[in-house]
């Protein structure tokens, strides 16, 4: 991956958090200043491998030459080699930094790779929300697309999404979606519906997607319904979607499902540093 100027700050930023202002005192004091060391990057579990270019960054900081044996996207199986590091002590400083982004990037996008599995055979397309870690988001919406899955706005500024907040706290919605159309004609308008009544008044509004947002699964098939026979909008489902739902709730015909998940709760991918 090309390195954004925002993660080389967060590369710098970690490294620099892990080092603070003596450095590493255990690699200072136990191993020798000229010492050469050679490591690989080793898959412990199955997964999908994310953030290759990013630890190949950290550990090119400070001299490493570095050989990727995976890219960003590439399945791993058990013992195979993602990446070869050659360098001096400072190998072992970067370590924990190097796996940190890895393993998370790569764990975000092994789970979202379940969930495109999982509705494989329909037309919907597994999407991911801002629920990432502050300062990460950039990484983790990569990790999703090379998990396979799509991203949904990247923040506040790129699309609109009118939440049920917005709609208790809001103005005329009709009159306020004409407005936000004149003044911004490429932004994509979302509109939250949890009941029939709000996708009525969604539907009004004539928005581009319709978010049915914690409906049991009766009532999503009549909102789908209605939506299909009055409107061109897509439509997405979301709330407290899990691997063992999704596939069910994907057959029912949405275009789109959110899932809070892929990125607030992915398990980190099992990698390790085994150096020589």
């Amino acid at each position: 991956m090309k390195i954004a100027a925002e993660v080389d700050a967060l590369i710098r930023a970690s490294i620099k958090e892990d080092l603070g202002r003596e450095g590493d005192l255990t690699t200072r004091y136990f191993v020798p200043r000229d010492k050469k060391l050679y490591g690989r990057v080793v898959a412990k579990q199955r997964g999908i491998i994310s953030g290759v270019g990013v630890a190949k960054a950290i550990f090119i900081v400070r001299g490493c030459r570095v050989k990727v044996h995976l890219r960003d996207g590439s399945p791993a199986a058990p013992g195979r080699t993602v990446m070869e590091i050659w360098a001096g002590r400072e190998l072992l400083s970067l370590e924990r930094t190097a796996l940190n982004f890895l393993q998370r990037m790569s764990g975000v996008a092994t789970l979202t790779s379940l969930y495109v599995r999982a509705v494989r055979g329909t037309r919907a397309k597994i999407y991911d929300t801002r629920k990432t870690i502050p300062g990460w988001r950039l990484l983790d919406k990569y990790a999703v697309k090379c998990g396979g899955g799509q991203n949904h706005r990247m923040g506040l500024y790129d699309a609109v999404l009118l939440k049920d907040n917005h709609w208790a706290a809001g103005m005329g919605v009709v009159a306020q979606v004409r407005k936000l159309r004149r003044d911004h004609p490429r932004t994509l308008v979302e509109l939250e519906a949890a009941t029939l009544a709000q996708v009525e008044r969604a539907l009004e509004a004539r928005p581009d997607v319709v978010l049915l947002d914690n409906m049991d699964r009766a009532t999503l098939k009549k909102a789908i319904r209605v939506i299909r026979a009055r409107s061109k909008a897509e439509i997405e489902i979301s709330g407290g979607v899990s691997l063992e739902t999704v596939g069910a709730l994907a057959r029912l015909g949405p275009d789109r499902i959110s899932v809070g998940r892929l990125t607030h709760s992915a398990p980190a991918l099992d990698l390790s540093l085994e150096v020589e």
